[in-house]
């Protein structure tokens, strides 16, 4: 059946059964930690955030996880299941779920090693330690070491766990999931990397499954037969040395016997050295995990389950194609839901051109959620803030409102103010998109195309005016209610001898028009130069880079299912990576760059042998290269046929300054109100909240 049906999707569309749960399509909204769930306002903002969700399409919502018990949390941001006012917040949110015709799941989580609790307290004031099946820290908790849970111990969280199972159904949620996956409690139980033990919680495979199977016979007492039970287990640690794959296979197999109604499958621990949820990992590159799962489920398991695969899906077109495999039965998305509330009812309804795609930049959610702030989404700056910044109002009055500049502030501007019913024209004197047309150049990052083709697709839909290729003067804004100048950044030149040699080029020429064949040497080892230096050495071809990937990282080659996505542009292939050198004064190299890409993205270059050098001053640009100075004085030409400035940006502000001397009412956002460390999530924000204030009632 074809995709350009009446009735698009169909597989997708279909309807399945969780235990005693229906529901009516195959799309899940999977879990994501959100830090709503803790905030102290009786549910309203997790309300808001899942309501939209379920209003867009969202049939099934599992929620980030909820900890079973204080020691579980992941972080000062976690909600522990079972206290009063954790009880208050969920039953408004599962309500506004139930409202608007959607079921709720909430995840039973215990972050074991991973609990970040450094100055944190129990119920009983009483300092928290992170405990573990075994005394084993991870890099990240700063030299904290776990306490090994003794005997009792494990029986007490075993029953947390079933407690906690009683506490979601009290609280209203139609089922729940546990979550085993992703280097969390359950999981480190399973892995001989976290299970050193030698008694009936460890010592052999068997024993170290044992307390995820007695978790879930405990979860599945505690309920009543007909209220579903998923298990999230880790389809691979991607972890050397840990669960092999004939031990995860045998876990699926005991899972299913103690009584999991579906398995969902995840990936990865987050000190794993492979990529799992980054912009450079392919899209579907973990299907081949879910895919084994399910066929020794459906060969060895006393009963059939239904398998979620998960990671990396972004657009419902790929979830079609999986579906017609016939292998798993249903896909479940997270980040997706972050980027477009509303994918599954644009996708079912053929609007695919409309549906603001996940980018896998993890700037704004999983780098947020990492460090505690609240989650939200570059794509959508909306995400997480729905009340904050509601769609619809009693006292709106329709503006026209002039938008300068197409970049990730413009967009986000444009669309807040379209979709509440202003008028809206959009100006841009160059190519769509700003800094996320450039981006979209880099490869991993072909993906960036996608939100500006669909926030442009949908601003023509409600009628907005884009005027492309026009350099806005104020005889133009001069008849607007208000202007927001989002007209972004220029690259900065730089003061060094030789800096106008004709080998000498900016980035953003550099990447729009390509770098001439020969050496090349980059100024500036921030994120752009870091992407630079990737835009020379990668393969510009996404098949060919989903093909390396499971080889690059030592993994079994996964099915290859052709993926959506945007077209890679047409460039020059990679170079030899020992010809590229990027170089930065001082600092670490990426900055700008999200905390979990950054590492992706050096470890990239260094694997393709481009030369970092840092702790240095520039002498001057020669027609042989770079001439630098060293820390210890030594004088070295680094070559470069062509050498490139990433040296930071300036605001291309002249407008602005031009509005504020006519006296017209305008905003100044993004690039164009601080060009220092460009940064989309703040660009997109400033957006979105420029546009709230440029509509609102002029005072007096």
């Amino acid at each position: 059946m074809a995709l350009t049906e009446a009735r698009p999707l169909p597989l997708s569309r279909s309807p399945w059964t969780i235990g005693g749960l229906d529901i009516p399509h195959r799309v899940v909204m999977g879990s994501m930690h959100t830090g709503l769930e803790a905030i102290d306002d009786g549910g309203a903002a997790l309300a808001a955030f899942y309501r939209e969700r379920v209003e867009g399409g969202a049939a099934l919502v599992i929620t980030g996880g909820l900890a079973v018990s204080s020691a579980g949390r992941g972080g000062p941001d976690y909600a522990v299941l079972g206290r009063p006012d954790v009880q208050e917040r969920l039953a408004t949110a599962v309500s506004a779920v139930h409202a608007a015709g959607g079921l709720a799941i909430a995840q039973l989580f215990h972050a074991g090693r991973y609990a970040l609790l450094a100055g944190a307290t129990d119920a009983d004031g009483r300092p928290e330690q992170a405990v573990a099946p075994s005394a084993v820290p991870w890099r990240a908790a700063r030299g904290a070491v776990p306490r090994a849970l003794d005997h009792d111990e494990v029986l007490a969280t075993i029953a947390d766990f079933a407690s906690a199972a009683v506490a979601a159904r009290a609280a209203g949620f139609d089922g729940v999931e546990i979550m085993a996956s992703e280097g969390y409690l359950v999981n480190q139980f399973c892995s001989p990397l976290t299970n050193l033990r030698d008694d009936e919680w460890g010592g052999d495979a068997a024993r170290r499954r044992r307390f995820a199977v007695e978790v879930l016979s405990a979860v599945r007492a505690a309920l009543p037969p007909d209220v579903p039970t998923i298990v999230r287990m880790s389809g691979d640690d991607l972890m050397p040395g840990s669960s092999t794959p004939e031990e995860v296979q045998e876990l699926a197999i005991d899972l299913v016997a103690a009584g999991a109604d579906a398995l969902s499958v995840g990936i990865g621990w987050h000190e794993s050295s492979v990529p799992t949820v980054q912009a450079s990992v392919p899209h579907l590159a973990w299907l081949g995990y879910p895919e084994r799962i399910a066929a020794v489920v459906r060969d060895r398991a006393p009963r059939a389950v239904p398998i979620i695969a998960s990671n990396r899906f972004t657009d419902l077109r790929d979830v079609e194609r999986v579906l017609e495999r016939g292998t798993v039965d249903a896909i479940a998305l997270a980040r997706p839901f972050l980027a477009d509330p509303a994918i599954v009812a644009r996708s079912f309804a053929g609007s695919f051109s409309t549906v603001a795609s996940c980018i896998g930049c993890n700037q704004a959610c999983i780098d947020h959620s990492l460090v505690f702030a609240p989650v939200s989404c570059l794509v959508n700056p909306r995400a997480g803030r729905e009340l904050e910044f509601p769609l619809d109002g009693p006292d709106l009055v329709p503006r026209s409102v002039a938008v300068v500049g197409s970049g990730p502030a413009g967009l986000a501007a444009a669309l807040d103010l379209s979709r509440r019913g202003h008028a809206v024209t959009v100006f841009e004197s160059g190519e769509p998109g700003g800094q996320f047309a450039l981006a979209a150049r880099i490869p991993g990052k072909e993906d960036y195309a996608l939100p500006v083709a669909s926030a442009l697709s949908e601003l023509a839909e409600r009628g907005a005016a884009l005027r492309f290729g026009t350099e806005a003067t104020i005889g133009d804004l001069a008849g607007f209610d208000g202007v927001i100048v989002a007209s972004g950044v220029r690259p900065r030149r730089i003061d060094v001898a030789g800096s106008d040699l004709p080998h000498v080029m900016s980035y953003e020429r550099a990447i729009r028009d390509g770098v001439p064949a020969g050496t090349v040497a980059i100024i500036g080892g921030g994120g752009i130069g870091v992407d630079l230096a990737a835009f020379l050495v990668e393969s510009h071809d996404p098949a060919e880079r989903a093909r390396e990937f499971p080889l690059r990282f030592g993994l079994d080659p996964s099915p290859m299912v052709p993926a959506s996505g945007a077209a890679p542009a047409p460039t020059p292939g990679p170079r030899d990576g020992s010809q590229v050198t990027v170089m930065r004064r001082s600092g670490k190299f990426g900055r700008g760059i999200g905390i979990s890409s950054r590492w992706v993205a050096l470890a990239a270059l260094t694997r393709a042998g481009v030369r970092l050098e840092s702790e240095l001053s520039y002498r001057a640009i020669t027609p042989e290269g770079v001439e630098i100075e060293r820390a210890d004085g030594t004088i070295e030409l680094v070559p470069g046929d062509t050498v490139v400035v990433c040296a930071g940006q300036d605001p291309v502000d002249r407008l602005a300054q031009e509005l504020g001397r006519a006296g017209i009412r305008h905003e100044v956002v993004g690039g164009a109100k601080d060009a220092r460390e460009v940064d989309a999530v703040r660009a997109a924000a400033e957006g979105i909240a420029a546009a709230r204030r440029i509509t609102a009632p002029t005072p007096g």
